[in-house]
């Protein structure tokens, strides 16, 4: 596994004092909860310096800047932004989910209930919107117009993710498709914003956001294999966690898009029903791994990282930020896997 670039443990100390104070803004209930979920204090309200996150988006949003020249103080609005509507999808895909744990620490609609997680959902993205608008900078609009546009293509992503359960046969390109919008979206605009806030040229907000969009499914590629595959002390999930819901993940669509008998098997298991045990999780991620879903998964990921470096590569960028840019898309695909 890659060393953690710099930059990320720089965009956590950079955006937390902001990011404290957006939050501040909330009525007594929904702060209390919203900085639980983001490891400031217990449940009880004691503080904690309990895990936060990765902080990848915004350091995307501080770097995009830097990469167009603009000191990345100008970007501070985005990377909070963006690390807010992160924030508000991880409240909801928790509920819809299940899952009872993040970060090795109890959910917040475990703890306060669906509402509770809805609502606190709900706050973080308006004060995303209210962040930036604050700035009264003139590029402040255009930044809105491409988050709230972000956001409409996470929820679709979410929407397909939670169809494809449902659905006995999903292809890969539709799989592709909806990690594109459900991670794509917000990596490709978290990649993008500091260069818009510093009001930089079409050209290099473009090639910014396709390096962000080709990072995100990447990402999602890694994720879904950590989804099945990953180490729980890493992951801060239950092994196989995403088979326990029998999600349609990327891995999971490849292999049962392969035809033949393991095909067949994975299949007939995806349209039962029950709570699965731990031996049948083992050997249905077996199944998986032998119709060749992980391989292809992280070979795709690489792949993309590669489109992700040719886009920087061809676009007028700061070269010192177009290097970290690069470390950080390489250390989101070479997560323990």
């Amino acid at each position: 596994m890659s060393t953690a670039p710099a930059c990320l443990s720089h965009s956590r100390v950079t955006i937390t004092p902001a990011l404290r104070a957006a939050v501040d803004r909330l009525d007594h209930r929904t702060r209390h909860q919203a900085a639980y979920h983001f490891g400031w204090i217990t449940a009880g309200g004691a503080p904690t310096s309990a895990d936060s996150g990765k902080a990848v988006r915004p350091a995307l949003a501080l770097l995009s800047a830097e990469a167009a020249g603009a000191p990345p103080e100008v970007a501070l609005p985005g990377a909070v932004a963006v690390e807010l509507v992160h924030n508000f999808s991880l409240l909801h895909d928790d509920l819809m989910d299940g899952d009872e744990e993040r970060r090795h620490r109890r959910t917040v609609w475990k703890l306060w209930g669906p509402a509770g997680a809805i609502l606190t959902g709900d706050a973080l993205l308006a004060l995303a919107q209210e962040v930036l608008l604050d700035t009264g900078l003139p590029t402040a609009a255009p930044a809105a117009r491409l988050l709230a546009r972000t956001t409409r293509h996470l929820i679709r992503g979410q929407v397909q993710d939670l169809a494809f359960e449902q659905r006995a046969h999903v292809t890969v390109e539709e799989c592709i498709d909806m990690a594109a919008g459900k991670t794509g979206s917000l990596m490709s605009a978290s990649a993008a914003i500091g260069a818009v806030l510093a009001g930089a040229p079409e050209a290099v907000v473009e090639a910014l956001a396709l390096y962000g969009d080709q990072v995100g499914v990447a990402f999602q590629l890694v994720d879904d294999v950590l989804g099945i595959w990953g180490d729980p002390a890493v992951t801060g999930k239950p092994v196989h966690s995403d088979l326990r819901s029998r999600k349609k993940s990327l891995p999971v669509s490849h292999a049962l898009n392969r035809g033949g008998p393991l095909a067949d098997e994975l299949a007939a298991w995806f349209a039962t029903r029950g709570e699965p045990g731990e031996e049948e999780l083992r050997r249905v991620a077996g199944l998986i791994e032998r119709a060749g879903g992980r391989e292809w998964a992280l070979a795709e990921a690489a792949r993309r990282m590669a489109l992700a470096e040719d886009a920087l590569r061809g676009a007028e960028l700061d070269a010192g930020a177009r290097e970290e840019l690069l470390a950080l898309g390489r250390f989101v695909v070479d997560r323990e896997v």
